[in-house]
């Protein structure tokens, strides 16, 4: 079976028929492919990101994951099938367990990290940060590995990302959202 056709909507229902091998997100039921596996730099930038966050949550109760795994953003109506929003962040972290199923994550993470890629720019810049401010995602993280830097977005009143902050390979990320986390960017832009 091949991609589902991209011009109808679909749900979390629809989703969980399709054939594992097929890389898709749903955006408000339109299907985002992302088949396209990542490069080389864009995987070594978030192994050393994966490598800070993982080592900052060993003896935490807070969770930290890795693409792929699914993020469910409901509407407040939504039951579980229903839901026209699922992403695989690059990497993201939930401080409340109760959000987290054998699916993934059903709400927002308290940060998602995205990293930058040529396929993937536009939707990262546009779409997704649209959807994450939306369903209350607290922080979010867009990292541009071509100009080693990263824009960290925190969410100041309820559903609106106000100016980002913007930091450079050398300087520590210290997370608002994840109380004590810090990400030293020179070991991640030293690919």
């Amino acid at each position: 079976m091949g991609l589902p056709a991209t011009d109808q909507k679909y749900t979390y229902q629809d989703y969980l028929t399709w054939p594992d091998d097929i890389r898709v997100e749903l955006i408000h039921g339109r299907i985002i492919d992302m088949s396209a596996a990542p490069g080389r730099t864009h995987q070594q930038v978030l192994f050393e990101l994966s490598r800070q966050v993982a080592n900052f949550l060993v003896d935490k109760k807070i969770n930290g994951f890795s693409a792929p795994f699914d993020v469910r953003l409901p509407s407040r109506r939504d039951n579980d099938e229903e839901i026209e929003n699922v992403v695989q962040p690059d990497l993201c972290v939930i401080c409340d367990a109760s959000k987290l199923d054998d699916r993934g994550c059903l709400g927002a993470p308290d940060l998602i990290i995205e990293i930058l890629s040529p396929s993937t720019s536009f939707k990262d810049l546009t779409d997704k940060m649209k959807l994450y401010e939306e369903h209350g995602v607290t922080e979010y993280w867009i990292v541009n590995p071509v100009t080693c830097d990263v824009a960290v977005y925190i969410q100041q009143r309820k559903g609106v990302y106000e100016k980002p902050n913007h930091y450079n390979a050398g300087e520590v990320i210290k997370s608002m959202a994840v109380a004590g986390l810090k990400v030293e960017l020179g070991t991640v832009f030293s690919t």
